[in-house]
């Protein structure tokens, strides 16, 4: 992330906004489970309000600094955070009851890539778990916040479509005129993967 990207991210702003509008909108109706999945937490706004409804909350964070700031802060909390690829989880199957991600898709360098890691959370997940989470849509605005940052806006028309493709059901896709959320559960049967049934 660019300098002003890092900044806004760790701001208190963005922490109100997280806590009073976006967790509140991404989770409603989801039931979350004792055993939960994080998604490329960052500077950790989400994971603050998180950890306090979970019995034990995983987060995935591909940045090594992070990752490491976010293991200091959650010390002696219900929180373990793992420094990985979330495109390559080495994390158990079927080992989660429910994961989010929020506003970090985009920063996935590729559609191929983003699939990847929905198929990735779809092996971790319980069969019926809960996968919920948001991403920004594609604006002017958006755009310069990320200048000279990796972003692959993600398109709602289609990501239903992908969130299937992936290995799950009973998704649902819906608008405010700045994000995305969606909402979607693991299939009963098994995830087919690159390498075959799981």
């Amino acid at each position: 992330m660019n300098l002003l990207h890092r900044w806004f991210c760790a701001s208190s702003t963005w922490k109100g906004t997280v806590e009073k509008f976006i967790v509140p909108w991404v989770l409603d109706g989801i039931e979350l489970g004792s055993n939960v999945l994080e998604v490329g937490p960052g500077y950790g706004a989400t994971t603050d309000i998180l950890y306090t409804r979970a019995k034990e909350l995983t987060c995935v964070e591909i940045d090594p600094k992070l990752a490491e700031t976010l293991r200091h802060k959650m010390q002696r909390r219900n929180v373990k955070v793992i420094c990985q690829d979330a495109t390559q989880m080495t994390l158990p199957d079927e080992s989660f009851d429910s994961a989010v991600c929020f506003t970090m898709l985009h920063h996935v360098p590729s559609q191929s890539l983003q699939d990847a890691l929905l198929r990735q959370v779809a092996r971790v997940l319980r069969p019926g778990g809960s996968f919920a989470g948001t991403d920004s849509l594609d604006r002017k605005s958006f755009r310069w916040l990320h200048w000279w940052d990796t972003c692959v806006p993600v398109s709602p028309d289609t990501f239903a479509s992908r969130l299937e493709a992936a290995g799950f059901d009973a998704v649902s896709v819906d608008l405010n005129p700045y994000a995305f959320r969606f909402q979607a559960r693991k299939k009963d049967g098994p995830v087919v993967s690159e390498t075959g049934p799981r």
